[in-house]
């Protein structure tokens, strides 16, 4: 009795045993079959007899019969594939055998064992047939014993190294091939031996013994043998050349890191820095990065001549190696790198071309000149053999060049690592060009933040001033705030904060001119409302004249809606009067450490419209700080969508204040730290001014009658209280100008005058009255007899003015003291 079969395997193969019979005619029809040949199509034993084979085939198969069956005459028989149609329609696919019989007689007869193939993986193959298909396969391929030696291998495994089949027979791995990572590889096989489980597509990176100069990268697949049994008796490999694959691959990653790297700054240095770091050790093992003069500064590259080293100076940024220290290099980081005329980097730099050499002539001198200590190595020296130059060029502009080194790596430079190193510097090139119009851009705006912010404290001796700003741009450093200390006459100060709306370049040249136009106004002596009142017609005339339509100029969009503080303070009564445009009060610090803010009107931003600008007045003893900032100091930000809080900043800026007892200087530099997160949301500025005193040895006054007899007395007190002061040698100058002062007062103003002298930074010469009209500067003519008095003030003076007060007007005068004082 034949052993039953396991059910889970019944279509595994094909076997004879199950197959179904037929025998058919010359023509094809069916003279006799089995009794499963019915079965398997559907039909009855008698219901197969008589039938032509075609009718049971396939349209497709029954048209290729007639080329199968001259196949199987002349080769003896026939085996493949062919569909059947079963009795109710559906396709059935056999495996099929025709064997040719010959009865005697001579007619022909054609035996056809065929068998259900439905779920089968395929048919069976020879051990001739799979032998074949293994040797000729270009695929390395090898079986190895659970000792892991060699039992099999086919011809293609011989291009991986380790000689013929023959030769590795009962050797193992590392006996054929010491130079490879063994360890790691029969791991793997071992891995496969115990758990059964396979292992498909391990890469393996070495270097062969026959070719040991070159690095090569394989897949590996290994698969567990066994028997009958299910015993494990070896293991299964088979090997792929991926060099190319894998060294694509490696290209794309360093691509991808040096996209990542390269041009986080903006800086070109530490860009040209990051391109040498990059590089090394994946792509070569020395890289220098030497760029254009010019390129650093900012600046175009010239369009002159590149061949000249002379003529073009290059500089390097940076530089990298695998050994450290960089011992390869011979000029330093931002030293100038100078090569012979005629080199390959001069060529590379003139030409905008890339150059390669796999194999340097090793007794050739380097290419740099002017060396340290007069070095003149040779490339066997240092240990170079291999060398690509890549220029650095962007936008059709060369701006240096790039050399790439090999001393450790064995392997020559080959044309895809110069692709790969041009596109590597492409990218580059690109962050280094970015850099260099960052840097001329940033200088542009450094110089007009720097010409538009105040360079110093003028000289006065009003107030202690210290001042802090900080940009929200910190990429060009500028922005729309302002400060400035302005000195006035009779030694009085305007302190001024403001802030434009919006940042950048735009906002910076409004803050200019709005900066400029305060400036102007205070040099009139004009009260702080009335400063501000004409601002604020200049930025709404400003506002209409620019427009709202498309292309309009955009200058007066953003001085509208500015805001402004300013105050004046007086050192001789210890007055200030302050008035707001828009802007936050400042802060007060008492000479004992209270800090309150100042209760003032809030006036409406410039240029919106509205209520008119109030005053209010203080007094501050001496000692006192005031803390004028802008809101960006202040400035509290909480969840996305809430409305920040000005009363918590103020109560912040208030502890900050009462928490640090500096140095003025120190002092607001702690407070913006304290206070301006390091990427702040908006610009802050802070001024602090710490108040002073002139006492009264140094302010005299008189009150005087409209008469003109008072001048000789004005006169007589004058030069007495000079030679108090020491200033003797300044009597008569002060007398003619206290003369013509005190004559033109009587002349042409009403009620009583009022002398006073102020010894500051300068002699300062006040005369007071209540008249309400404009004293005229003129050149009077050489028959005039009078209208030379303010002429001889203009020029016995340094300057000279009018302001307007409450009750009248003072005409003043001022002579330099500080070249005597000092």
């Amino acid at each position: 009795m034949r052993e039953e079969r396991d059910p889970t395997r019944r279509q595994a193969a094909f076997d004879v045993a199950d197959a179904s019979i037929l025998l058919l005619d010359a023509g094809g029809v069916v003279l006799s079959c089995s009794g499963n040949a019915g079965r398997l199509l559907g039909y009855t034993q008698e219901g197969l007899l008589g039938r032509s084979v075609t009718s049971l085939l396939a349209d497709e198969d029954a048209a290729r019969l007639p080329a199968i069956t001259e196949r199987c005459r002349q080769d003896g028989g026939w085996s493949g594939l062919l569909s059947a149609r079963h009795r109710d329609g559906r396709p059935v696919r056999l495996m099929v055998r025709m064997i040719p019989v010959k009865e005697p007689g001579g007619s022909a007869r054609w035996m056809v064992l065929a068998g259900d193939m439905t779920g089968a993986p395929g048919w069976d193959m020879s051990r001739h047939l799979l032998e074949r298909m293994a040797s000729q396969s270009p695929m390395g391929i090898a079986v190895v014993d659970t000792d892991l030696r060699y039992v099999w291998s086919n011809p293609a495994l011989e291009k991986f190294s380790g000689g013929p089949p023959q030769h590795r027979l009962g050797r193992r791995l590392g006996d054929i091939q010491p130079d490879l990572d063994v360890k790691a590889i029969e791991a793997q096989m071992r891995k496969v031996l115990q758990t059964g489980e396979p292992v498909i597509g391990y890469e393996h990176v070495g270097r062969l013994r026959s070719g040991p100069q070159r690095e090569v990268a394989h897949s590996m697949s290994f698969i567990r043998l066994e028997d009958d049994h299910g015993h494990p008796v070896g293991v299964y490999y088979t090997v792929t050349d991926i060099t190319d694959r894998y060294r694509a691959r490696q290209r794309l990653a360093l691509l991808d890191r040096a996209g990542e790297q390269i041009g986080r700054t903006l800086d070109v240095m530490q860009t040209g820095q990051e391109l040498a770091d990059s590089a090394v050790p994946e792509l070569a093992d020395f890289v220098a990065v030497d760029l254009l003069e010019s390129v650093l500064k900012g600046a175009e590259p010239a369009h002159r001549p590149l061949d000249d080293p002379e003529l073009v100076p290059l500089r390097r940024v940076g530089h990298q190696s695998v050994r450290p220290g960089v011992p390869e290099a011979v000029v330093e980081i931002g030293g100038v790198a100078r090569y012979h005329a005629g080199s390959p980097p001069i060529e590379c730099l003139s030409s905008g071309k890339s150059w390669r050499e796999e194999r340097l002539d090793p007794l050739a001198r380097e290419w740099a000149t002017d060396l340290p200590g007069g070095r003149a190595a040779t490339f066997l020296d240092l240990g170079l053999h291999s060398v690509m130059i890549v220029p650095i060029r962007a936008r059709g502009t060369t701006l240096g060049i790039t050399t790439f080194f090999r001393r450790q790596t064995q392997d020559p430079f080959e044309a895809d690592d110069l692709s790969l190193a041009e596109e590597f510097v492409a990218r580059a090139a690109v962050c280094l060009d970015n850099a260099r119009r960052y840097t001329r851009e940033r200088d542009a705006a450094l110089v007009l933040q720097q010409n538009l912010l105040p360079h110093g404290v003028p000289e006065q001796e009003a107030v202690d001033v210290a001042t802090c700003y900080r940009p929200a741009d910190e990429l060009t450093g500028l922005a729309g705030d302002w400060f400035d200390l302005i000195p006035l006459s009779g030694a009085r100060v305007a302190l001024v904060v403001g802030e434009v709306v919006g940042h950048g370049i735009e906002g910076a040249a409004a803050m200019g001119r709005l900066r400029t136009a305060v400036q102007t106004l205070a040099d009139l002596d004009l009260p702080p409302d009335e400063v501000l009142a004409h601002l604020d017609d200049l930025i709404s005339r400003a506002a209409r004249e620019a427009g709202s339509g498309p292309g309009a100029p955009s200058g007066g969009a953003h001085t509208v809606g500015t805001s402004c503080l300013y105050a004046v303070y007086d050192p001789v009564s210890g007055d200030c009067v302050m008035a707001s445009a828009g802007h936050l009060a400042p802060a007060i610090v008492a000479p004992d450490g209270t800090v309150t803010f100042a209760e003032l009107p809030l006036g409406p931003a410039l240029g919106v419209g509205g209520l008119p600008f109030e005053c209010a007045e203080f007094h501050l003893p001496e000692g006192s700080v005031l803390a004028l900032h802008t809101d960006g100091l202040v400035a509290t930000h909480g969840a996305p969508g809430t409305v920040p809080d000005p009363e918590v900043g103020k109560q912040r800026l208030r502890r900050a204040l009462e928490a640090y007892h500096l140095p003025l200087d120190n002092l607001c530099r702690t407070i913006v730290d304290d206070l301006v997160p390091t990427q702040p949301h908006d610009d802050a500025a802070l001024l602090m001014a710490k108040t002073r005193r002139l006492g009264a040895d140094r302010v005299a006054s008189w009150d005087l009658p409209a008469d003109p007899a008072v001048v000789a007395r004005a006169r007589q007190m004058t030069a007495r209280q000079l030679a108090a002061w020491g200033l003797e040698d300044l009597t008569f100058t002060m007398e003619l100008v206290v003369s013509e002062l005190v004559t033109n007062a009587i002349r042409h103003a009403s009620g009583p005058l009022r002398l006073r002298l102020i010894m500051e930074l300068a002699l300062i010469c006040e005369v007071s009255d209540t008249g309400s009209s404009a004293p005229h500067l003129r050149h009077p003519r050489t028959t005039d007899e009078g209208g030379r008095g303010l002429f001889l003030v203009s020029q016995l003076t340094r300057r000279w003015g009018t302001r307007y007060t409450t009750n009248g007007k003072i005409i003043w005068a001022e002579q330099p003291l500080t070249e005597r004082m000092g």
